[in-house]
């Protein structure tokens, strides 16, 4: 029997029907003129479609580009202009949002409209019509049935061309070289000790595909596993659903999600049965070791950690026996990954001083930022390479302390926004936080934290204050802080902390 792919609501689809499809849509996408090299944009949320086009463009050589949907029109637009798709497959909704502000930049791509699903229509509050592919789009659908599938060999491979988060300024595609056929069983060997994913493994996947984590899960499991689950939007109590309906045992994830599941009440954490869980793999910021430990002590000794970025993979690996000796670390350098932290001076650092993180992993082909080759430059360091992050060695393992770009300096003191938003979202009443900096006449720059509290929550600024006092340094308490209804985020629970600094840096002439 076909193991089936399962989407939302007891959704499924046998795999080698996706993989049919897929193949179809590699005919297709050579007879709309992309070649070896071009670029396949994407603009869908966790859908067959999605694993239905990345795999067509794997099978003609060609780069699949996924765009976060929840960016606004310009920086779709940005992307698109950036990247050069001669395709754009899209979910009908999220063109029928941005087709005005776009209509210039779609003229010159061959746009595949891909009907919204009824899931989708009902978690994401579509609007009646907007679900349905316009007559001069193609639907994706009736494209597929016009082709046979592909059936030459595939060229070398090819990575996905992932756009990094853009922190600061515009994002920036990170396209890789084909890898040598050695590169490719190296990296699926580490894929195996990351994920550990082999033959019939039952896999979840929370986090939006866009990401490079669950992108990477994907493209390693799609061939391995007996089962995938996906989830469009992440809630805490269908994550539960879902693990002991399909006996899942292997998940990715991101702390924000653990944060959520930890605060369901526990009658209903013990509803579930989630004993079948034997590797659950989270990445994308630190994780808040009480959190961490609290889910062990539920789920079992089963929380894997990964350190690395869109850049360089996975570089590092924390196993949960390692962590539960060594709190706070993300690990060990993975197969064929080397590191080096320098400090502000150049100069490599010692065991336990602070510095910049540079890493390789070696299993990867290397890279260029898209249209941007001084930017790569900029970035490298004897041969490693620096997604931006700060940190410390100790015992040979790697510890976090924040992203360079968020280290706020007041006056003339390093401080790191991770470690107070770390104590603050174990406040109670915190549903989630960002912690950033401000401009600040005297001392250069002060520290903002936005909070977005749980419904029926009563807290207040002078409450939050009172908390960590009693847990941080008191230079390290936000003096300015807002409650919002929300924080702009993503599914995953990412936040878009641009979003919320740049209102304060927008008038201050300066950046730092």
């Amino acid at each position: 029997m076909t193991s089936p792919l399962i989407f939302l609501d007891r959704t499924s689809r046998a795999r080698d029907e996706v993989l049919s499809n897929a193949a179809r849509a590699a005919t297709g996408l050579q007879a709309c003129g992309v070649a070896e090299g071009d670029t396949v944009a994407l603009l869908l949320r966790n859908d067959f479609a999605f694993v239905e086009a990345t795999q067509a463009a794997a099978l003609i050589g060609a780069y699949c580009v996924p765009i976060n949907w929840h960016g606004r029109a310009q920086e779709i637009g940005y992307i698109l202009k950036d990247a050069k798709p001669k395709v754009l497959v899209a979910h009908a909704d999220l063109l029928a949002a941005a087709r005005d502000e776009l209509r210039e930049i779609l003229s010159d791509i061959q746009v595949l409209s891909v009907p919204t699903p009824p899931e989708l229509i009902r978690q994401f509050g579509v609007s009646a019509g907007a679900e349905t592919p316009i007559a001069t789009d193609r639907s994706w659908p009736d494209w597929l049935a016009e082709f046979q599938p592909w059936s030459a060999a595939p060229p070398r491979s090819r990575a996905t061309l992932i756009y990094t988060s853009g922190t600061t300024g515009h994002p920036k595609g990170v396209k890789r070289e084909p890898a040598t056929p050695e590169q490719t069983k190296a990296y699926g060997e580490l894929m195996r000790s990351v994920y550990g994913i082999t033959p019939g493994v039952r896999v979840l996947i929370g986090g939006p595909l866009y990401h490079a984590s669950p992108n990477a899960c994907l493209r390693q499991a799609i061939t391995q596993a007996e089962l995938i689950a996906f989830q469009s939007k992440f809630e805490p109590e269908d994550t539960l659903a879902i693990i002991e309906r399909e006996r899942i045992t292997h998940a990715v994830m991101v702390p924000t999600m653990f944060v959520r599941l930890m605060r369901l009440p526990e009658e209903i954490r013990r509803r579930h049965d989630v004993s079948s869980l034997r590797w659950v793999i989270h990445t994308g910021a630190p994780c808040a070791p009480e959190i961490k430990k609290a889910l062990m002590d539920w789920w079992g000794p089963v929380i894997y950690e990964t350190y690395g970025g869109t850049e360089v993979g996975a570089v590092m690996l924390s196993t949960p026996e390692d962590w539960l000796a060594h709190s706070g670390s993300v690990g060990r350098p993975t197969p064929g990954a080397r590191i080096a932290l320098y400090g502000e001076d150049g100069q490599p650092v010692g065991p336990g001083e602070i510095g910049e993180i540079y890493v390789r992993q070696d299993s990867l082909a290397d890279f260029v930022y898209l249209n941007d080759a001084a930017k790569r430059k900029s970035v490298e360091r004897d041969g490693l390479i620096s997604v931006g992050d700060v940190g410390y060695l100790k015992d040979g393992r790697l510890y976090l302390c924040d992203r360079r770009s968020d280290m706020v300096i007041s006056a003339g003191v390093n401080i790191y926004p991770a470690e107070i938003e770390t104590a603050l979202i174990q406040c109670p009443g915190v549903r989630d936080c960002a912690v950033f900096g401000i401009p600040d006449e005297e001392f250069g720059e002060s520290l903002a934290a936005a909070i977005e509290a749980e419904p029926g929550s009563e807290l207040t600024t002078d409450m939050v204050r009172a908390y960590l006092a009693e847990r941080i340094a008191k230079y390290k308490v936000p003096r300015r802080i807002d409650f919002h209804a929300a924080l702009p985020r993503e599914e995953s629970g990412k936040i878009f902390k641009r979003r919320l600094k740049d209102p304060f840096w927008k008038d201050a002439g300066r950046r730092i």
